[in-house]
């Protein structure tokens, strides 16, 4: 089973695990690119596979059955389990950001997904949105240099403050759930990262994120340039907003969305009541981009710009600065070291 390598993605069977509201953003995405999708999930897949006119598979074993890709949009706690369970069927893998809980989870999957021979992709889709694309191909082309100071915000309403993303040991809080998104943006634009240092307010307590939060981390880069990534969790109705500035040694960049009670970042269509998501108005869904990106690359294109080391490295920072958050001090950061330890399986 799998897809053809012809290049199309139309015979690719998808597979969606989870039904919450990133499961609609991808749903969407499939939906435009012309993709079958069923839904298993214990919690809302019904309501889901009504919804858009799909099936609902009963058992996670019979929808590993019936297709060659799975997409994993569960919570983070869950990750590793479904992308183990997904691989050692033989099948494809995408799984929404982070790849995993822990690092160590992540090194994992990547681990068995080289023994099996299947592919996996972590979904980190601000590396599709266009401002950023712009970023990035001028940095590489040296419109502005070499990057110096790097700055990111992410801001906007939080999650339903009874939910699982405020639990660190199974959402990871404000910092593997949201920040990371600027993290492995910030080591995308500006190289790996050699210190981390990171404060949040109000700490932690007894595991559990405050319904408000905010948190600052600090990279330095092993080729000397500092990114300040700022986040926040905030009240009710709060507009979701994203900015990133880039001030190289020939110039300065950056974007900033619009303050015009309109929003651009991160899903493809208007939340729905209840959901924390904000909405976006591009005419080309970064969303379907990127679902597209690895599709093709499982009928035969080219790699994705977003790889299983990637996910790694991503979740190994948010590590380091919920490590410095509890210690106070700064945190040695080593890319090498953390993927070295995939062994034998990263060569």
């Amino acid at each position: 089973m799998g897809a053809s390598t012809d290049g199309s993605i139309a015979t690719l069977r998808v597979g969606m695990i989870g039904a919450g509201g990133i499961a609609r953003v991808h749903m969407e995405a499939w939906r435009a690119l012309g993709v079958s999708v069923e839904v298993y999930s214990t919690d809302g897949g019904e309501a889901l596979a009504a919804e858009y006119g799909i099936t609902h598979v009963a058992t996670l074993e019979d929808l590993l059955d019936r297709v060659d890709l799975v997409d994993i949009v569960t919570p983070s706690s869950t990750h590793r389990r479904v992308a183990l369970a997904a691989i050692n069927a033989g099948r494809h893998v995408i799984c929404e950001k982070p790849l995993a809980a822990t690092s160590a989870d992540a090194i994992e999957i990547t681990r068995a997904a080289r023994r099996a021979g299947v592919q996996v992709y972590p979904a980190h889709v601000v590396r599709y949105f266009p401002e950023y694309e712009a970023l990035k191909a001028s940095i590489d082309t040296g419109v502005i240099g070499d990057p110096a100071v790097l700055r990111f915000t992410r801001a906007g309403e939080a999650p339903r403050a009874d939910s699982w993303f405020f639990d660190e040991a199974d959402g990871g809080g404000l910092v593997l759930d949201q920040m990371i998104h600027d993290l492995d943006q910030a080591r995308w634009l500006a190289g790996e990262v050699g210190t981390v240092y990171a404060v949040q307010n109000p700490a932690t307590v007894d595991g559990r994120v405050a319904p408000i939060v905010t948190a600052h981390v600090i990279l330095t880069h092993v080729s000397g340039a500092i990114s300040y990534v700022q986040g926040f969790w905030g009240p009710p109705g709060l507009t979701f907003r994203t900015s990133v500035d880039v001030a190289g040694s020939g110039g300065l960049l950056g974007y900033e969305s619009p303050d015009d009670g309109a929003v651009r970042v991160d899903v493809p269509f208007a939340a729905a009541e209840g959901d924390y998501l904000p909405g976006t108005r591009h005419a080309d869904d970064p969303y379907a981009r990127e679902l597209r990106d690895f599709a093709e690359a499982l009928a035969g294109g080219p790699t994705p710009r977003v790889g299983l080391e990637d996910g790694i490295l991503a979740v190994a920072l948010a590590e380091a600065a919920q490590a410095s958050i509890v210690s106070g001090r700064p945190v040695a950061f080593d890319a090498d070291s953390v993927i070295a330890k995939l062994g034998e399986a990263a060569k």
